[in-house]
């Protein structure tokens, strides 16, 4: 498996998937078109290309979320008694992101 992640749309996965069965078809009866191997590698292109960029997307999101955990807890650390339950509060969210975009991450195979 290749360590590149590919974003692929429901039309994509589609084509592909209708492109390696007639591919398969072609192959069994050693008359391969190659046409079919340009358009799945124009397909993958493709999707490698969007993959690229949600990755550095959710990279970025991840950041955004540590950093805002690491204000937060600050924040909690520094206030008052009577802020302290509002800042906590606060702190809960920013920790419930990072999580959220971590799991994201990991979803993805990133």
């Amino acid at each position: 498996m290749t360590d590149v992640y590919r974003s692929y749309t429901s039309a994509e996965k589609r084509k592909r998937a209708w492109l390696v069965l007639r591919g398969s078809k072609q192959a069994l009866a050693d008359a391969v078109d190659p046409k079919l191997d340009r358009q799945i590698e124009r397909i993958d292109a493709r999707a490698a290309e969007r993959g690229q960029l949600e990755a550095a997307a959710l990279h970025r999101q991840n950041d955004k979320a540590k950093a805002a955990l690491a204000a937060a807890k600050a924040a909690e650390r520094a206030a008052s008694r009577e802020d302290r339950t509002a800042a906590r509060e606060a702190r809960k969210q920013a920790e419930k992101r990072a999580r959220a975009t971590e799991q994201a991450i990991r979803r993805a195979g990133l």
